[in-house]
């Protein structure tokens, strides 16, 4: 780039200064209000206002009035259908919790009905999940046995449920639904394959009719308890589970290669239910070793408020396992409703999805039943039967009413074994391995993430996963703000375009002059780090022009263009490196500064050291202007404005 080249370099501009709080509340707003949640209450006259503010906190409110018949009726369809599902799933995954059968049915009945009416989704189908049946099972396992003192236990759960729903709630009306994100992708995955591993492994106690079992989740100490009870196997029971489960899985294959049958796979776990329990009823298997649910009482939901244990002894364990299994819940509930309404192209608030979820627990706990989300095989088949809104969650609820008034007594001869069965097939759909083949090759510190969080659950236990997991997660996050990549740009041949050039070899490296790009913000953690590693970065090129004999080093550029935010201590870290780039008789020039970086450089007098004909909006201006003095006066960069370098050293 030659003299004729050079054109006058546009100025930077400093924004203006806006006052402290206002730019506090501008602060606020953005992180805590990025969807703009207030934009429809513009404008509008007070009834409007009242109006909006109903509908804007409960949803069915503002599509109720556009219902048709027409959606009614996919609607129904679809919810008899997931209802289906929710009657054999609910009684497994309480039988899962340690918790009395009827409690799963209660808990498909009043939560679905609160949803319908605070949720955003469409799609959602919700009700209880296996994973956080296991966290109860676990955590409350381990200070009270369900067998030796099921009251207890019972309203120790109702407890942790509470407080999920009041931890859920929160973090919706406070807009702080980023603390989910925490729970990565690779994170999900791993701790939800971990979880459906320990939920397989626990199921062999039903599988092999065993009475005793561990309360322990980890593998090893499973199947301690499985081959030190050898003696204690029932074949009968082993041929009837693996012949349900083959069954099961062989009925999901055909849907899958067959989507338009999507329902067989739905239906499959009732009718499980129904052959298992006109088998035993027949064959008087129950009698032969065969373990079955037993009474079920008729009758809706009691209310249980009173026997919410706030004065436990146990408290502080009750609200550890609900806020676990409240993170646990949102993290799959809100990942999942946003993933099917990628498909219908419409849009969730997962803070409406918060508050839905929270109170719909809170309501639960008071009534009867426990922890309930929104789990992903249940809206895959809700999905895939085509449901047009929330109404189909009302339908499968008014099955489960009917269900829990007229038909418990039908599930007396049910064997559990059965559920044993249910409970294996939905969870090792869970044990996604492709998804870990998939991270390995796109990312494999995601990978390391995601077996932390597998291993961690095998062969410790739950929270010990999941501490792994998201302790992994925050230190790579950690390190990415404490160790921000520095890369030297050349310019791509023919243009005024500047690149890395480990990534574009063929850029080219301007004589005298070396760029680099700082590719993170600038704070306390990362500013040590950063000053040394661009001394490095002299040092080398230094090196590099003397081996080779080029023309020497100086100026060097630093492109901040992705520097998007400054602290105090990156301020001092651009000093020093000034002071240590003048020393070696150089020039620090800056370019393409954003707005809060250059704002803040003016307020700490840094532009006076500087000086602001040594600040650019492009690289290809600065490059210019270095290019220019070199070929022009070709002065010792080190004495160019004299009397402003001696300022500063």
């Amino acid at each position: 780039m030659g003299n004729a080249d050079y054109e006058c370099p546009r100025h930077v501009e400093i924004p203006p200064s806006k006052p402290f709080f206002k730019a506090l509340k501008s602060s606020l707003k953005e992180t805590f209000f990025p969807d703009d949640p207030f934009r429809q209450f513009k404008n509008q006259p007070t009834p409007r206002k009242l109006v909006l503010g109903l509908q804007h906190f409960v949803p069915i409110l503002e599509w109720a009035p556009r219902y048709t018949f027409d959606f009614f009726k996919s609607d129904l369809i679809s919810g008899i259908t997931i209802a289906s599902l929710a009657v054999p799933q609910g009684i497994s995954y309480a039988n899962l919790a340690n918790l009395a059968p009827i409690i799963g049915l209660y808990s498909s009945f009043v939560p679905p009905l609160v949803y319908a009416m605070l949720g955003s989704s469409k799609d959602l189908a919700v009700g209880t999940v296996a994973v956080a049946s296991l966290l109860i099972s676990s955590m409350l396992g381990k200070v009270v046995s369900p067998t030796e003192n099921p009251k207890l236990y019972f309203q120790l759960a109702l407890t942790s449920t509470f407080f999920a729903g009041a931890f859920q709630a929160s973090l919706g009306l406070l807009r702080l639904g980023f603390v989910v994100d925490f729970l990565s992708h690779a994170t999900i995955v791993g701790f939800m394959g971990g979880a459906a591993t320990v939920v397989c492994l626990q199921q062999l106690k039903g599988v092999l009719g065993l009475i005793h079992f561990t309360h322990e989740t980890d593998v090893i100490s499973v199947m301690k308890s499985i081959f030190s009870q050898v003696h204690k196997w029932r074949w009968e029971t082993s041929v009837l589970g693996c012949c349900f489960l083959c069954f099961l899985l062989l009925t999901r294959y055909f849907s899958k290669r067959k989507p338009a049958f999507f329902w067989i796979n739905a239906m499959m776990p009732l009718c499980s239910v129904i052959l298992g329990s006109l088998l035993v009823f027949l064959t008087h298997a129950e009698k032969h070793g065969v373990l079955v649910i037993g009474h079920l009482k008729k009758g809706l939901n009691p209310p249980s408020v009173s026997d919410l244990a706030f004065g436990s002894p146990y408290l502080s364990t009750a609200i550890k396992t609900g806020i676990v299994t409240g993170v646990i819940g949102l993290a799959e509930g809100v990942a999942v409703g946003r993933s099917f309404a990628a498909f219908k192209n419409y849009h969730i608030d997962g803070n409406k999805e918060m508050i839905a979820f929270g109170m719909m627990n809170i309501a639960g706990s008071c009534t009867s039943c426990y922890l309930t989300a929104g789990p992903f095989s249940r809206t895959a088949v809700n999905f895939n039967a085509g449901c047009k809104t929330a109404v189909s969650n009302i339908v499968m609820a008014t099955a489960v009413m009917f269900t829990l008034l007229f038909l418990t007594p039908l599930f007396h001869y049910t064997p559990l074994v059965v559920l044993s069965a249910i409970i294996m097939a939905a969870m090792l759909s869970l044990i996604d391995y492709e998804a870990v083949i998939h991270l390995w090759k796109v990312d494999k510190v995601d990978c390391i993430v995601c077996l932390g969080a597998y291993f961690g659950v095998v062969f410790g236990s739950v929270e010990i996963g999941l501490v792994i997991a998201v302790a992994v997660s925050l230190l790579r996050v950690l390190l990415f703000v404490a160790r921000p990549r520095t890369l030297a740009l050349g310019n791509i041949p023919n243009s005024s375009i500047y690149r890395s050039i480990d990534q574009y070899p063929v850029a080219n490296n301007i004589p005298g002059v070396l760029i680099l790009q700082i590719d993170a913000p600038i704070y306390f953690a990362n500013a040590n780090y950063l000053r040394e590693r661009i001394s490095r970065w002299i040092y080398e090129e230094e090196d590099k022009i003397k081996s080779s004999g080029q023309t020497s080093l100086h100026y060097v550029i630093l492109d901040i263009g992705t520097v998007g935010s400054i602290d105090t201590s990156g301020i001092t870290m651009l000093e020093e490196v000034q002071k240590n780039v003048d020393r070696k008789g150089l020039k620090l020039v800056l370019a393409n500064p954003r707005s809060e970086v250059i704002k803040k450089l003016e307020k700490s007098k840094f532009i006076e050291k500087i000086g602001q004909e040594w600040i650019y909006l492009t690289v290809a201006e600065a490059v210019s202007a270095c290019n220019f003095t070199l070929h022009t006066c070709k002065p010792n960069p080190g004495e160019i404005d004299g009397n402003r370098h001696d300022d500063s050293v």
